[in-house]
């Protein structure tokens, strides 16, 4: 019977590499094995990532990032002057890229991004290399690939922070597997400092150190090299503003309160869009767990704490859902190497077969909100001085990015000043649910040096400042002159009026 078949072959098992006869034949391995594997996944990374360079940008995480990385060349403060919930490590890459590259185009990001996919991939590949042999060494990076598109292109194809925690995650578990606990908590560290779910990868490192006899220079390299790196980004920036931001500042946006059903659909929709692109791994891995022992615990961990991650972001966005990607790609690995080999030839056919549909929408998506961005940014371009600030009132950062021109104040979006985020009603939106003390400063900040324009991008928003009082005092000031797509230009009511051959709208 198959399951005896099954049980009867011999399982990597946490803390072993293989049987006497797979060591024998890896000594005889050639010597190109990694240069060919390396070439055909970075072949497969830049193929599946040509979407990613269509377009401007993706997503407002995009957007936000480069106006942090603008602000923070021209002589910003993290966590004081450039403020967002996020660890800084992305930020910090966003800034060096346009040092080296400029910040007119996010295309030296996204070759970053690629980069990022395909580190990954090499990680998981020599991992299930090491425990099960070449062929799963090959599967395992290319399911990575091909899996890791297998969202809304807006999720998949940007440049934002799971893709670059997404590494970090697959070096941690590298180095445990292979003893290297103070390696192992640095990667843990650099996986949190990309994102605070990264931190998840934890879970599966401490197993496994407790399967190696909780070594007591183990444990204390794994706490010393997960603990230090994040101390040392503390003291760099604000440690009590990293502290702020990063961990203490962000209950409100936390709670699902005014928004529960659509977080609900949201989150079964993204999980639903993940099983079709990994619809040839998953009925494998479900085959062999249900008539067969893996001993791979290590990995199942991985999924439950990834899992568990992109359950407490509690908004389930589609690129939350790409944590869960790395250790699906190696149980479906391990799951391909215990059956037949025919269960893996139809297995990376589904795979590649989904990959391409998830292509195809990458390069076909529609571009509605990126076409009205460009159009408000232009609007901005033709109304102020490069040296002018402006202020936009919405969700969309890339608005000041696009248009060239700096921000009136700290807070890129109305979110932090009102606790929206996507899909949340007027329930749990308002000036009471802001971040403690952005008000504020926020008053401050536009008082100090008000903008030369305002944008209200709220177009029927809960968070528009009709249902905002300390906003609707800040327009008293102004005076309305256009109207786009919905959204509101303002220009200060003592500013010169424009004249109809100037050239401006």
């Amino acid at each position: 019977m198959l399951s005896e078949a099954l049980l009867s072959r011999p399982y990597a098992s946490e803390g072993r590499t293989g049987s006497s006869r797979d060591r024998r034949t890896r000594s005889r391995r050639p010597r190109r094995y990694w240069p060919r594997l390396l070439l055909a996944l970075a072949a497969l990374a830049c193929a599946t990532r040509i979407p990613s360079f269509t377009r401007p940008l993706w997503n407002p995480d995009e957007g936000y990032l480069a106006v942090q990385a603008r602000m923070l060349a021209h002589g910003g403060s993290l966590y004081e002057t450039v403020v967002d919930r996020k660890p800084p490590l992305v930020p910090w890459l966003y800034e060096v890229v346009f040092a080296l590259f400029g910040s007119d185009s996010l295309t030296p990001v996204r070759v970053c991004a690629v980069l990022a996919h395909l580190v990954t991939a090499v990680f998981l590949a020599s991992l299930a290399r090491r425990r099960w042999g070449d062929t799963p060494g090959r599967t395992a990076g290319a399911l990575y690939l091909v899996l890791s598109i297998g969202l809304n292109p807006e999720d998949t194809q940007a440049a934002t922070f799971e893709v670059f925690m997404l590494p970090w995650t697959a070096a941690a578990l590298w180095c445990a597997d292979r003893r290297s606990w103070g390696l192992c908590g640095v990667a843990i560290a650099g996986a949190f400092l990309t994102k605070q779910t990264g931190g998840a990868v934890l879970v599966p490192a401490v197993w496994l150190l407790w399967r190696a006899g909780w070594p007591r220079s183990g444990s204390v390299c794994l706490a010393v090299g997960s603990a230090a790196p994040v101390l040392v980004a503390a003291l760099l920036t604000n440690p009590a503003g990293f502290a702020f931001w990063t961990v203490t500042g962000s209950g409100a946006y936390a709670s699902i309160t005014g928004s529960e059903l659509h977080v609900l659909l949201r989150g079964l929709t993204n999980a639903a869009i993940l099983s079709v692109a990994c619809a040839g791994v998953v009925p494998p891995i479900v085959r062999v767990l249900r008539i067969a022992r893996t001993g791979c615990a290590d990995l199942w961990l991985w999924l439950a704490s990834s899992a568990a991650a992109v359950v407490f972001g509690f908004h389930f966005f589609g690129h939350y859902y790409l944590q869960l990607v790395p250790p699906v790609a190696l149980l479906g690995t391990l799951a391909l190497h215990i059956l037949p080999r025919e269960h893996l030839r139809r297995a990376l056919l589904a795979s590649s077969c989904c990959a391409a549909l998830f292509l195809a929408w990458g390069l076909l998506a529609p571009r509605t909100e990126l076409a009205h961005t460009e159009r408000l940014a232009t609007a901005l371009r033709e109304r102020t001085a490069p040296d002018d600030r402006v202020l936009i009132w919405g969700m969309h950062p890339e608005t000041y990015w696009l248009a060239n021109r700096e921000p009136a104040s700290r807070f890129l979006t109305a979110g932090l000043l009102t606790n929206f985020s996507g899909g949340r009603d007027g329930g749990g939106v308002g000036e009471r649910f802001a971040v403690p003390g952005s008000w504020a400063t926020f008053r401050s900040e536009v008082r100090r040096r008000p903008p030369e324009v305002v944008v209200d991008d709220s177009r029927g928003a809960p968070y528009g400042p009709g249902r905002v009082g300390s906003m609707r005092r800040v327009l008293a000031e102004y005076r309305e002159v256009a109207r786009m797509d919905g959204s509101v230009v303002y220009e200060h009511a003592h500013a010169p009026r424009h004249t109809p051959d100037d050239g401006r709208p």
